[in-house]
């Protein structure tokens, strides 16, 4: 399988240290390692952070063929704190240097060539009215390319609209249970009380989407697809921090999917990968497949 991850590159940054994020660099890097092919498509500054970046690609085995540097940019920052469920919330500082980057047209042949089966894409690049339209033509010159839409609403981020233009070319879409309430009440669906299945349902037949997998914290997930809403449960374990949790996740979900597995076995992959990887400190910790399949609950 290979995948386009297009995004934000960023540090999150805590009280006492900084670990390299940004969902469409963790979801490459978790890509990797589960053995499939992911590129991504995303800049930096030419400062520190920018650097540091390009050599952790480069001890990830991420390929920094469609990646860019951009004078006088920062890299991206996102200072990391907790609400009061406890769930982290971040602080991102813009426009940053994933929000400049450009593509000319010997660029864009190269993307081409590189034919992805998916494209992996979130909200918060998209917020800039430019980068979404970059993104449109992108997917437009590769037709074939699946689009795996990871929503990640960052407060201050996003807004409703472009949601719901970003839902209209999704194949699949990826959201947490607190997301898919808020979309539920600002669009009138939770209307007499919000309900989890009422909700997936409306939205994927207003949307035309494929499959949608809302994940539910330690509860593990559901995934509704084709009139069926099904749960499945997560795992225990020790957490050490949530961040990048979500993006393991989806990369471990994206790799089952596109190999046909059931929908039973990718979603226990998925909940198993994104346990352990907030059960170690980073986004981004070191895994080894067998460790991931030794928690997989049974199908």
């Amino acid at each position: 399988m290979k995948v386009l991850s297009i995004g934000e590159i960023l540090w999150d940054v805590f009280p006492d240290k900084e670990f390299l994020g940004g969902a469409p660099l963790n979801v490459c890097a978790n890509l990797r390692r589960a053995g499939d092919e992911a590129a991504l498509l995303s800049a930096v500054g030419d400062d520190v952070r920018g650097q540091a970046v390009l050599d952790a690609m480069a001890s990830l085995g991420l390929s920094k063929e469609f990646m860019q540097v951009v004078r006088g940019a920062a890299t991206g920052t996102a200072v990391v704190g907790k609400d009061g469920r406890g769930e982290p919330t971040f602080t991102i500082k813009r426009p940053a240097a994933f929000d400049a980057f450009e593509l000319t047209h010997q660029e864009m042949e190269k993307i081409e060539a590189f034919a992805p089966d998916w494209l992996y894409m979130g909200t918060l690049l998209q917020t800039d009215a430019r980068m979404e339209k970059l993104i449109e033509e992108l997917g437009k010159r590769m037709p074939s390319a699946r689009r795996f839409y990871d929503m990640n609403l960052r407060t201050g981020h996003w807004n409703l609209a472009l949601v719901e233009r970003l839902c209209e070319h999704a194949t699949v879409l990826k959201l947490n249970d607190v997301e898919a309430e808020i979309l539920a009440k600002q669009t009138g669906l939770a209307e007499g009380g919000f309900e989890m299945e009422s909700f997936c349902r409306q939205w994927s037949q207003r949307f035309g989407i494929e499959l949608i997998c809302v994940t539910l914290g330690a509860a593990g997930c559901l995934v509704y697809k084709d009139g069926k809403a099904e749960r499945f449960a997560g795992n225990k374990v020790q957490v050490a921090d949530t961040v990048g949790a979500g993006d393991a996740f989806a990369a471990a979900f994206l790799h089952g999917y596109h190999r046909g597995w059931s929908l039973a076995r990718c979603a226990a992959f998925a909940n198993a990968l994104g346990s352990l990887v907030a059960s170690r400190a980073g986004a981004t910790p070191v895994w080894r497949m067998e460790e991931c399949e030794a928690i997989v609950q049974p199908c």
